[in-house]
């Protein structure tokens, strides 16, 4: 345990395309908390330091340029950093305590030379990411009024390959970075589509461990599961409502693909949407009431979205040949989506204005799938293939930012962001 202390444009509008952005990211100083007990087996300013980097709002400076390296308030002299251009600097410190680690930091404005805020926390040595991301969540949302994403989680699934037709695959949780990766669910058929649902306690995932697709939902601390949907054809692509009541997904079993809402408590079914083209990959609106999907009823796959029990549907993307997997961003004034452009074949993640219609592509890789989206809206985290292989990457929602995660062997695939977990 942790202690602390501290309206739509018209069709012919919309056709403007951002490949690039244009400002830069903050600078900011993240220094090596001291510490006088030996070597810690995590180094908590580097992990501050990225979660602030990953965001896409601050661009940390190498430690190889730092003048002083202070862990007191005290022993900061700011002209140090004014020279190096920092314009935000942290400090810290970890002394042990009735075997327990208390850490301190001050964080300052390096132009005024003012704190911005100073806190403390302590826990285990085994809790040193924990802190870590605990500290970068309270700096952020102090620097920026957007609440920090980075003591978040992220579901993902892995195939590793033994020869032959032997794969298993593997339900994996990890830290929203890829550390700490545990296994949720193994298993020797495929496992698909795993998403959170709001209270981070309870996972809903589709398995072929009965040879067909099957809905199930799983308990993430006990492990208990239960199957959810045994219906003829395609059972696919769950999500949770905003209050965790209700389920959508896809069936197939009056033909053609279409979303359906269960009520989680009586099992009752909804049918949402019915038309001859393949509607699929629902979002909720956090109204709890709309639901975003993709559908090829115009011919080729868009984005559309429909209110539960309206039966009418309106469209959502006219950029590009293909826009699918679509996700909101914390404030809905951004989708995230799965886009190719016309006239191309490569498939990237993009984001759209949806109040302009604007849309920005984000990736420079190709093959890119299943993006999911944090919850304060500043990172997206999505599947793409590297060397030959199945790998995830993180890009900040402002395009600033992209790198690879660290993950399992094998390929990797379907990530999934975890709600707020405290």
């Amino acid at each position: 345990m942790l202690c602390c202390a501290a309206g739509f444009a018209s069709a012919d509008e919309k056709n403007i395309l951002v490949t690039s952005g244009s400002d830069r990211a903050t600078p900011i100083a993240v220094v090596p908390f001291g510490y006088q007990g030996g070597t810690l087996p995590d180094d908590m300013a580097q992990i501050i330091g990225d979660d602030l980097r990953n965001s896409g709002y601050y661009a940390p400076i190498p430690r190889q340029n730092m003048i002083s390296l202070p862990s007191q308030p005290s022993e900061v002299i700011f002209r140090d950093w004014k020279a190096l251009g920092a314009q935000y600097l942290m400090v810290g410190s970890i002394v042990p305590a009735g075997g327990r680690l208390q850490v301190q930091y001050t964080l300052f404005n390096v132009a005024t030379e003012q704190q911005v805020s100073t806190g403390s926390v302590s826990g285990g040595v085994d809790q040193l990411r924990d802190m870590a991301h605990f500290i970068a969540d309270q700096s952020f949302e102090k620097l920026t009024g957007i609440k920090g994403a980075f003591s978040t989680r992220m579901l993902y699934v892995t195939a590793e390959r033994f020869g032959g037709n032997n794969v298993r695959y593997t339900l994996q949780r990890s830290d929203y970075d890829g550390a700490r990766a545990v296994t949720l669910l193994q298993s020797r058929e495929p496992i698909l589509s795993p998403r959170y649902a709001p209270d981070g306690k309870r996972i809903a995932y589709v398995s072929f461990e009965q040879k067909r697709p099957r809905i199930f939902i799983q308990y993430v601390d006990t492990g208990r599961r239960e199957q959810l949907t045994n219906f003829e054809g395609l059972n696919g692509a769950p999500a949770f409502s905003p209050d965790g009541n209700r389920l959508a997904f896809v069936l197939s079993k009056d033909g053609n693909p279409e979303i359906y809402v269960m009520d989680l408590g009586s099992r009752g079914l909804t049918r949402v949407t019915n038309s001859p083209a393949i509607d699929t990959e629902p979002f909720w609106g956090k109204d709890g009431s709309t639901i975003y999907f993709t559908s090829d009823r115009g011919g080729k796959p868009q984005i559309y979205k429909t209110s539960v029990g309206s039966g009418n549907a309106e469209r959502v993307t006219f950029v590009g040949n293909y826009n699918a997997n679509p996700k909101l961003s914390a404030d809905e004034k951004t989708l995230v989506m799965i886009h190719r452009q016309d006239g191309f074949t490569n498939f990237k993640v993009a984001s759209q204005d949806l109040e302009r219609g604007n849309v920005k592509i984000l990736t420079d890789s190709s093959l890119d799938e299943s993006p999911t989206v944090a919850p304060n809206g500043t990172m997206v985290i999505y599947a793409t293939r590297s060397q030959g292989r199945g790998v995830l990457m993180l890009v900040s929602l402002n395009g600033r930012v992209r790198l690879p995660l660290p993950t399992a062997q094998g390929e990797v695939r379907e990530p999934s962001w975890s709600p707020y977990l405290n």
